[in-house]
């Protein structure tokens, strides 16, 4: 027992004593795992919990992408594959998967984290597939590589903002149960000239958010994965959004239980520099979609 122990680390026993207390075991076990992450471990005990701190784990070998082997072309071995690229705020995704998991309704899942950063991949519990990926890995790159482990009939591309607030699943079963759907998800946009995107209530659009964005797998395998070039995520999912739709496929809103909080990237990203990514990527996506007004849902137009 240690009396050395970081205010973090209280709190966050005393929260994971409510999530008991409520009987909410998933995140009592996600808290339980951030404070492993933190370098303790929590002995629950008659007069409460103690804490005794641990070694850190052996450094793991970091991966390039390119040596993250694909399995897209075998067979799905699950009912969905989910998917979050961290590049900072791990805390995010573990709040993400406490409720992935209390809310699969018997199907089997497949949880994928391409981190990019130092966090201790234990961090994330038991059954994700967790690839440590070198430092300066771009987004599109980080993203590709969890996506090239799919083994879901159904794969969901995540950002770590967006946590479930019950059963996620269904309602995308139900809207790619439709073949004529390639990608869906809770938001989505549109533009009637590819300069002005506006926010969407559906449900056709013309890209859905990157927030959430769900396929089947055989599409995103067929269609091609993100754009690499891509190393911030701005713009990518709208990139993304035109190739399904330029193979003939459409993109809907769907309605999901889901709470959007705040994005970590953007806001903690300097207003100049947010500017120069944005419209660095923007200007990629023209590279391919200039003119391409007969892929829109609407008449082109002035917005």
């Amino acid at each position: 027992m240690t009396n050395d122990v970081p205010d973090r680390v209280r709190a966050l026993a005393a929260e994971r004593q409510e999530a008991r207390a409520a009987k909410d075991f998933a995140r009592a076990d996600a808290l339980r795992e951030q404070i492993a992450a933190l370098g303790f471990a929590l002995i629950d005990g008659p007069d409460g919990p103690s804490f005794e701190p641990v070694a850190a784990p052996a450094e793991a070998a970091r991966l390039r992408t390119v040596d993250v082997a694909s399995v897209l072309d075998e067979p799905p071995m699950c009912d969905v594959s989910v998917h979050w690229v961290v590049e900072g705020w791990p805390e995010d995704v573990v709040r993400a998967l406490a409720s992935f998991r209390a809310n699969e309704g018997g199907r089997d899942v497949q949880y994928v984290v391409a981190d990019v950063t130092e966090t201790d991949p234990a961090t994330y519990g038991e059954g994700v597939e967790v690839l440590r990926l070198e430092p300066g890995t771009g987004w599109g790159a980080a993203r590709n590589a969890g996506l090239r482990r799919s083994r879901g009939r159904l794969v969901l591309a995540m950002d770590g903002s967006v946590e479930p607030a019950g059963d996620v699943f269904e309602p995308f079963e139900q809207a790619l149960a439709d073949p004529t759907v390639g990608v869906c998800g809770p938001w989505g946009i549109s533009t009637r000239d590819l300069h002005e995107f506006h926010d969407s209530e559906g449900p056709e659009v013309d890209a859905v958010e990157g927030y959430l964005m769900a396929f089947r797998r055989d599409v995103i395998r067929d269609v091609g994965l993100f754009d690499e070039k891509f190393r911030w995520y701005r713009t990518a999912d709208i990139e993304c959004s035109f190739r399904v739709k330029d193979a003939g496929l459409r993109a809907v809103i769907v309605p999901a239980p889901v709470i959007k909080h705040e994005h970590r990237m953007y806001h903690s990203t300097p207003e100049a520099e947010r500017d120069r990514l944005s419209k660095r990527n923007y200007y990629r996506f023209l590279e391919r979609f200039r003119g391409r007004l007969d892929l829109l849902v609407g008449p082109p137009g002035p917005d």
